[in-house]
């Protein structure tokens, strides 16, 4: 049993359970493109970048964007690479599984859908901002309990102490 936790999928094997359930390719450079970016840029950036320009870094804000594009340009590379060599569908998962087995796939599945529900949750609490400034415009007023985030009063959204 331990052995079969460790067990892992080669690429070829990948690949060919996967023949008869191959995805139509429809996206072409500039979709695949903007998707792309659209997932990796996300909506943080609309929120946090002025308040973080504004309170703690200033013109070096752009460093850090040139420094975060260098990290995120090192991560596509290795995406890249994990696809040219496992040349299906399934993302980090199926990499890891071919990888490192199937136990650290099962972790790393579970830590992907983690990661979506925290992000997605995160943006929406950005979003409601500019949704509840929207209304204050209208003379609308939502209660508090409909626009605050969770432990709203305790979390810095910039990380800062």
């Amino acid at each position: 049993m331990f052995k079969q936790l460790w067990a892992t999928k080669h690429p070829h094997a990948a690949h060919e359970e996967a023949n008869g359930l191959s995805l139509r390719r429809t996206l072409g450079p500039w979709g695949l493109t903007a998707l792309g970016i659209g997932a990796v840029i996300g909506g943080g950036i609309f929120v946090i970048t002025g308040q973080a320009a504004a309170n703690h870094a200033g013109p070096a804000i752009m460093l850090s964007f040139i420094l975060a594009a260098v990290c995120c340009a090192f991560c596509a590379m290795a995406y890249a690479e994990f696809a040219a060599m496992v040349p299906v569908s399934g993302s980090a998962y199926t990499y890891t599984y071919a990888t490192f087995g199937e136990l650290s796939a099962w972790f790393i599945g579970w830590m992907l859908v983690l990661e979506y529900g925290v992000s997605a949750s995160a943006v929406a609490v950005s979003w409601t901002g500019y949704f509840r400034s929207l209304l204050s415009h209208f003379d609308i007023h939502l209660p508090a309990a409909l626009v605050n985030a969770p432990l709203d009063e305790k979390l810095r959204p910039t990380g800062a102490i």
